[in-house]
């Protein structure tokens, strides 16, 4: 069997019946996962609604014939991963900080995926040997302050593994903090087990990162799957992507940073999606993303305010790309409502 057929095949068996009512969707799925990889778990399907042809959780996971469309200015690695590594598994990027990017695999596959060239099933992860040199990279290079766990979804690993991930981490003295990154609690919450979440403690700051983009995919399964989190003492934190048609409203990205918050989990990051290939038909312009976050700045508390931010393709790096509400000589400050105000020059 060729890869291509064999991707084809693993797509179709993780695809949800009710979420392919007619023979033309189901060779999109087909041709769209000789290409890239495909996986739905049941938590994902449960939120679907079949009925609705638009509805955002579905677009999020469900093949798009319009991902086969790349543009000129899309690359397979949009964020300028491979310009930052030292080593195997290894992104170093920012001074005190690197990605150590444990494993290729998710348990379900976002469509908008920046590293959508670089994951998938049979795709593996860092070997033994190469576990240990990148290590080896983070104990000898003394400014490291943080470590962020990705992938790939760490926590696709089993209990042992990350467990063993971690103590090796924490042993090494300059590390303070360690992050992980994570879509699994919504989308396969059953996997946030007590042997996990006491896998995941250590005597350094630990912090989850849950990926979310709409608030249906916080589910009653899945809130209760962050709690454990949250209550054995790990923070969590959020990230999201401001995707077309899934959360471009004030209204859906507002009650998307409140549930988070009800759940106890503070917005941080809200992506501009990157310059994958085939996912034009997610992106907003900047300017819409800014007049976003203008709707949402005093209609909703400031625990609710993610920071909007695009990655500079070529690997410089993340910037905050939100509205300013100075004039350019900072004479007048804008309020919530549009009001301008004098401000004192200094």
């Amino acid at each position: 069997m060729t890869a291509a057929k064999a991707m084809r095949r693993h797509a179709a068996d993780n695809l949800p019946r009710a979420s392919v009512p007619n023979r033309d969707q189901l060779t999109a799925l087909q041709d769209v996962a000789a290409r890239y990889a495909v996986a739905i778990t049941p938590a994902v399907a449960d939120m679907m609604n079949p009925n609705d042809p638009q509805d955002p959780i579905a677009r999020q996971f469900l093949p798009d014939m319009r991902e086969l469309e790349h543009l000129p200015q899309e690359h397979a690695d949009p964020i300028g991963d491979d310009a930052h590594s030292p080593v195997e598994g290894v992104v170093h990027r920012y001074p005190d900080r690197v990605l150590l990017k444990l494993v290729n695999a998710c348990a379900v596959y976002c469509r908008f995926c920046f590293r959508r060239e670089m994951v998938g099933p049979g795709r593996g992860g860092l070997s033994p040997r190469a576990l240990s040199a990148a290590l080896d990279y983070i104990a000898k290079t003394p400014q490291i302050w943080e470590v962020i766990l990705t992938g790939g979804d760490p926590l696709v690993l089993s209990p042992r593994r990350l467990k063993d991930v971690m103590a090796r981490l924490t042993a090494i003295e300059h590390v303070k903090a360690i992050r992980v990154h994570t879509r699994v609690p919504t989308v396969a919450p059953q996997r946030i087990t007590p042997a996990l979440v006491k896998a995941l403690r250590t005597d350094k700051a630990t912090f989850v990162v849950l990926h979310a983009n709409h608030a249906r995919e916080l589910t009653k399964a899945a809130r209760a799957a962050c709690a454990r989190l949250v209550d054995a003492g790990i923070p969590m934190l959020s990230q999201s992507v401001l995707l077309r048609g899934v959360n471009d409203d004030a209204g859906t990205l507002g009650e998307l940073m409140r549930t988070l918050v009800e759940c106890r989990i503070k917005p941080y990051y809200l992506h501009h999606a990157d310059l994958a290939p085939g996912t034009a038909h997610f992106r907003t312009s900047m300017t819409e993303g800014q007049a976003l976050m203008r709707e949402l700045h005093g209609r909703v508390s400031g625990l609710c305010q993610p920071t909007y931010v695009l990655d500079i393709p070529g690997g410089y790096g993340k910037s905050p790309v939100g509205p300013t509400y100075l004039n350019a000589d900072g004479s007048e400050i804008e309020d919530f409502t549009g009001r301008r105000h004098a401000y004192p020059p200094l």
